[in-house]
């Protein structure tokens, strides 16, 4: 009897196939050739037909040529570090599309010669934030606030509250940044207590600034005081306020939540904060004060290394000057709204007699780092715990809830209502999966 491995095809003649070639085009011919290699390895093992070899590698391939996939964001969680944070408007994906080819970054083409870089997204940040004197963007707002450091306090000392020195995401912390660039650390009071008149016994010829941190992302209570911007502002030595989450003006549902422009009326010389949480728009950091601060940091050694790219300035100017992006629509849906979304949901998934959906009440976060503690009501469309492992790994587009409760809840403060649909369609692939699959006495769809 002939081997069947016999009747594999050989590779090249795999890879002719004119739909694999075009895919070769789009996505890459060492992507394509490693699809097509996994397929005849699997042909030779007996699981696919030697003559569907070629219909198999061409449905396997991706859609693009990078491993990162589109995910819905149903956690519940407005600003998710996980899945990217920020997710961008329209207006700025649309940016992303015209900066990725030849454009007038740093060209005048009314006079043919060099511009300024950045010049429409650093007037659009500007006029965004009318109380900074100055502008400038880098790279995050890490680099932002290791910036202003490097150019204001080499060598010299930066001070600041104990219970101001965070730490944020993957283990890094504001200390260590500080003094990585040459500022020694000048800590004033207690872990929970700080006066003015312990910033004012700290001021020496050795200070720089006056640094405040935004704990964004956990809450001290029960027996505090710290010290506001505007008492900070009468010492005399320079203030520079790290806001962290990047929102430019005081917003109704986060009363707590330092804004730029309410920090720099209250006496701030500088103002850093990231682009990619609060405000909506893509992974940056802001400096926003006073003009000749600001023009300093930009004319650093220390600048070139932290420079955005094309893009980020494409997505920065459209999420400043169009319409309003996804977070801050997230933030202003009333729960009533988010509420007869899920009921309708639910509705439309009567049709499946085997899956009890329901829609209710549930409390979502900002996430990100900002606004720690506060929550917002919302409303969730509830599913079996089963589902959760299915969705998330739904090869259409994977859907991340959370499990609340012995309960599966897709949120939908983060969901556009223009991604309904497909959540509909990944919660029935979800359940088509799961009823398929063998019984599990402990399972429920």
């Amino acid at each position: 009897m002939e081997d069947p491995r016999r009747a594999t095809p050989r590779t090249d003649r795999v890879l002719a196939d004119p739909r694999l070639r075009e895919a070769a085009e789009r996505l890459g011919p060492g992507l394509v050739k490693q699809t097509v290699v996994e397929t005849l390895r699997r042909c030779r093992a007996g699981e696919v037909a030697p003559e569907d070899v070629a219909d198999v590698a061409y449905a396997a391939l991706p859609t693009s040529a990078s491993a990162l996939r589109r995910v819905l964001n149903a956690t519940g969680v407005v600003v998710h570090t996980n899945l990217g944070r920020a997710p961008l408007s329209a207006a700025a994906v649309e940016a992303l599309g015209v900066a990725a080819g030849a454009t007038d970054v740093e060209l005048d083409l009314a006079t043919g010669r060099r511009g300024r870089r950045g010049r429409s997204a650093m007037a659009a940040l500007a006029a965004a934030v009318p109380d900074a004197g100055g502008v400038h963007v880098v790279n995050n707002g890490a680099a932002a606030l290791a910036l202003v450091t490097c150019a204001l306090a080499p060598g010299r000392e930066v001070v600041i509250a104990r219970g101001e020195l965070v730490e944020i995401g993957d283990g890094f912390r504001i200390p260590e940044l500080l003094e990585s660039v040459g500022a020694r650390l000048r800590e004033v009071g207690t872990t929970n207590r700080v006066r003015l008149a312990d910033y004012a016994d700290a001021l020496s010829e050795q200070t720089a600034f006056v640094l405040k941190v935004h704990p964004s992302n956990f809450v001290v209570s029960g027996f505090t005081s710290s010290v506001s911007v505007r008492e900070l502002a009468t010492l005399g030595a320079p203030v520079v306020v790290d806001i962290g989450s990047g929102l430019l003006e005081p917003h109704p549902r986060l009363p707590d939540e330092p804004s730029a422009a309410a920090v720099l009326r209250q006496g701030a010389d500088l103002v850093t904060a990231s682009g990619d949480k609060l405000l909506g728009g893509p992974q940056c950091g802001l400096m926003l004060g006073r003009a000749e601060l600001v023009e300093r940091l930009r004319r650093h050694p220390f600048a070139r290394a932290l420079r955005v790219d094309k893009l980020t300035l494409a997505a920065l100017e459209a999420t400043l000057a169009g319409p309003t992006p996804p977070v801050a629509r997230a933030l202003g849906t009333s729960p009533a709204v988010l509420h007869e979304r899920a009921a309708a949901l639910a509705a439309t998934l009567a049709d499946l007699p085997h899956l009890e959906a329901a829609a209710v009440p549930s409390e979502a976060a900002v996430g990100g780092g900002g606004a720690p503690g506060v929550t917002l009501p919302s409303a969730a469309l509830s599913l079996p715990v089963a589902l959760e492992v299915p969705l998330r790994l739904d090869p259409v587009l994977p859907v991340v809830g959370r499990v609340e409760s012995g309960r599966l809840l897709l949120d939908l403060v983060a969901v556009g209502p223009c991604d309904e649909d497909a959540l509909l369609g990944a919660v029935r692939r979800a359940a088509s999966a799961v009823a398929g699959a063998p019984a599990d006495p402990g399972a429920e769809v």
